[in-house]
This record gives structure tokens, sequence and C-alpha cells, in this order.
């Protein structure tokens, strides 16, 4: 799911950098991008969001969504100009009340230049005004709006926003929603949060959702359509929303048998990584022909296919656990995609030992013994796969199995208390794979560079003295854990959705 992105052409920068006038010397254009190295065009630099405020309308038989983003931010440096992630027709644009000029530039900038420059450290409020055909709209060969019979969906990683609201896209600016959408009577909204009311009027329904935690872009989530919407609140309390189309055929019973556990997976995830960060938990399943699965904020996405054999408590496992690995404590850069992906099937595996279907040691002895050393799954570096691999199965599978070795070093103690203390030491903020080592270091009293390098940033399999040393067994026979196939049905959640 990932893309590779080339830089905007510093031309476009140049040319604005020569319109600004002598007396505004001192400042100059935002950066087109944020800097990180697998998508050097995502994000944008100059300014930090905190607040995204969009009020929408959405038409679902001609997909025609116009509105307005309201976004507060403070800049971090004198701006001449500054980029929003976008794609959708722009009307018009105001800083700080003020009319401001805007242009597009590549494939998915649009370029604001205020009517007086910025000074570092100034509040800014951006209002954009805007409607437009998201189904029309494509970036790079590809398009993360999609429709379904009743409505369409914005879920998709690592971008979504640029198709249905102007922002700051990337982890590193993680800010709070208020989501408000009117769409015509009898179709409904699902969004991040907590509903927080609903009006009608003229044929209209208007829907207002809150996510009042830090949420990273990637991580918002637009449903429209007609849903079947559940609500309860949780053992340990936490309130839980799910939705399922009105039109899942076949796969509803396993979807609703699946979901419907959310709240009794929140708290048995709880025990792990202690007390759940949001205000509120759940998942939605459309009617789309996707295959994957993403930890959208407080409410995941989940594809009816993920069904299609049956109840899968174990992919729900896995996008929970991202609500801790993931969504409050979120990566600073890509390549930082295994505290994402290696915890969240670590989690899985956690299950099984739970249910009985085999332990974590097992399974990560069948991970290792599974793949002979030629395999090209070893080439994969989870620590910093690169973009091309950022989803591939090595950073999954390898990253757990990188996780049980650290287990199996540090001691059950530290290890559990590593689980346990890490979202809170970074809750609602951004971490490094170079912050969690230094993290569990500290925790456990260990160096452990060694360690990380052999099972997370070597290209090749760890060798018997390796393996041996993290109490891999490395000549049993090879026995597929119960669980196995569980599991591996859930290794495309984050594949083939474009």
């Amino acid at each position: 799911m990932h893309r590779r992105i080339i830089a905007p052409g510093a031309l476009a920068a140049a040319s604005l950098m020569l319109a600004i006038p002598a007396s505004a010397a001192s400042f100059s254009p935002g950066a087109p991008g944020i800097g990180d190295p697998y998508y050097p065009a995502y994000g944008n630099g100059g300014y930090d969001v905190s607040h995204y405020d969009l009020r929408l309308q959405y038409q679902p038989t001609t997909d025609e969504l116009a509105g307005t983003a309201t976004i507060l931010a403070k800049t971090t440096q004198d701006l001449s100009s500054f980029d929003l992630d976008f794609l959708l027709d722009v009307s018009e644009v105001r800083v700080n009340g003020a009319a401001a000029s805007f242009t597009t530039s590549g494939q998915h900038e649009l370029v604001v230049t205020p009517k007086t420059p910025l000074a570092k450290g100034t509040v800014i409020t951006v209002v954009v005004r805007y409607s437009g055909v998201p189904s029309t709209k494509s970036a790079y060969g590809f398009s993360t709006w999609h429709r379904t019979p009743d409505g369409a969906i914005a879920a998709d990683e690592p971008e979504s926003a640029w198709w249905w609201y102007p922002s700051n896209d990337h982890p590193l600016d993680k800010a709070t929603y208020d989501v408000s959408v009117a769409v015509p009577n009898g179709t409904q909204v699902i969004s991040n949060g907590l509903l927080q009311s609903t009006s009608s009027q003229r044929g209209w329904t208007r829907y207002n959702w809150r996510e009042n935690k830090p949420q990273a872009t990637y991580l918002t989530t637009l449903a429209v359509g007609k849903f079947d919407i559940t609500t309860s609140t949780s053992e340990g309390g936490v309130p839980v929303v799910n939705a399922y189309s009105k039109d899942l055929g076949d796969n509803d019973g396993a979807a609703r048998a699946s979901v419907e556990r959310t709240g009794e997976l929140v708290d048995w995830l709880s025990g792990y990584f202690g007390p759940y960060p949001f205000s509120s938990a759940g998942g939605y399943v459309p009617n789309t022909t996707t295959g994957y699965a993403l930890e959208t904020q407080t409410r995941v996405y989940y594809s009816p296919r993920q069904f299609a054999n049956g109840s899968n408590t174990s992919v729900v496992v896995h996008e929970l656990a991202h609500q801790w690995y993931g969504d409050s404590v979120s990566l600073k850069g890509w390549k930082d995609i295994w505290i994402n992906e290696g915890f969240a099937r670590y989690a899985q595996w956690l299950w099984s030992e739970h249910e009985g279907e085999g332990t974590t040691q097992e399974l990560a002895d069948y991970v290792y013994a599974s793949h002979p050393a030629d395999d090209a799954f070893w080439t994969v570096k989870p620590g910093d796969p690169g973009p091309d691999d950022q989803f591939a199965l090595a950073v999954y599978d390898r990253g757990a199995l990188a996780i049980q070795t650290l287990r199996n070093a540090v001691g059950d103690d530290a290890f559990f208390a590593i689980l346990k203390g890490w979202p809170k030491e970074h809750a609602y903020g951004n971490a490094s794979v170079a912050d969690f080592q230094a993290f569990a270091e500290r925790v456990s009293g260990q160096s452990l560079s060694a360690l990380f390098d052999t099972w997370l940033f070597q290209p090749t399999k760890p060798g018997a003295p390796a393996a041996g040393s993290a109490s891999i067994t490395r000549s049993a026979p090879l026995v597929q854990p119960k669980s196995w196939k569980k599991i591996a049905t859930t290794n495309d959640v984050h594949e083939g959705a474009h």
C-alpha cells in the first residue's frame, strides 16, 4: 500500500522565492515535504497543525463533496507561503481572515501564499473552501477514495486525506478533529471518535463526530452509506461503536461475530498494553471489494473479505493492538513501521497463546524454521525495510519474531514492563525504532544493540549461534501451530488497496 513519491521540482520553489518582496527577504516558503525519505512529497514544512474542523456535504448518488476545512496551526519558521496536501477543487483560501492566493504544484500540493508573510510562532487559522468529485481524482496513478453501492469510504495507508480534506499529511503532525458531514436523509456517516450530535432539515441529516486525542492524518476515516450501527460499553468502561453495511450478504454473520467482540478484546489487550488510550473503540465493515483492514483511530476499517472464511478475531486483535502501537504512539518516519506492524502481529501471537492454539514461542520457532536461509523473506529488514517493502510479510512475521527474541533476552518481567510502559511513555506522540531500543535498554538494564541489529537490521537469516542465544529452536520438527492459518489470513491486512 506504499507509494514511492518523487519530491516536487525545485523550480516551483525557486519561482516562489523570487516572488517574495525584498522587505520579506527573511521569509521563505515552507518545504513541500516534511522530510521523510520514504515519501519525500508527503507532509509539509513550516507549520504544525493542532486541530482540523471539517464541515462537509456529500451526495452519494453523484459522489459530489463540498465543504469548508478550518485548520488551526502555528508556524515553525518565517513563512512566505506553505503547502497543503490536497486534490479537490479549491474556490477560496483565507489565512487569519484575509484572502490568500493559491495555486497547485506537483500532483497533490496546494500552495498557499498569505496576504502578508507569517512570522515564526504565529498562530494561524486557515480556511479552505472546496468541492469536487473525489472518485475522479488520482495522484501518482492511484486513488484511496472507494465508492460503495450506497456511498463511499476513505481509509488507506500511508495516505487518504487528499481526497476529502486538505492537510499536513504525515504522522509527525498529529491533531484533533471535528468532522461534520451532511448527507441525504436515510444515509449515515461514520468517522473517528464519538458522535456528538445529529440534526436534520430540508431532506439532509448532519452527523457531527469528534476525535479529542491527537490523530495522524492517515488514521482519519470517513464512511458514508446505509449501516446497522451497534453501541455498547466494554466491561472496562470503553464505549464501543460498530457499523455494518446493510448489504454484506453472506459475510454479515461472520463480520458481526468478529467485530462485536471489540469491547472484550480492548479490555484483554489493556492487560498487556495499559489503559485504552481513546474515548471510544469500534470498527465498521462497508460493502467494498477491497481486501485489507486498517487501524483507523478508534474506528477500525475492515473489508468484508476479512470474514469470507468465517469469524476472524485475530484480525480484530491486530487492528485493536494498533490503537496503542501506531495510533497513540505513532511512528516518526515510515521507516519505523516495525513498531506498528511487528507489535500488532505479536498481539495476534499473544491471542493465539490465550486461545490455546500455539504459544508465542512456538509461533516464533515456526517462523524461523519455515523460511530457509535463501528465502527472500530474510532480505527484508523490519527495522528499515525501504518503501518498496514497507508492508512486506517479513515486517510482520520477522518483526514479531524479533519481539519474541527480545522477550527471551530480557525475561518476562522486564518484557511485559516494556510492552505496557512504551505506550505510556510516548502517549499521543511519535517515536522511532531507535527510541524503542533505548526504552527497552533502560527498562531491562541490558545492552540490546546486537540483538536489534541481528533480528531487525541484517538482510540475512540469523545463524545458529544467534538463534541459540535468543532461545529460538532451530532443528525441531516443523509443526504448524493451530492458529497459524487464522493468522495467515490477515497477512494481506495492509496490502492490495489500490
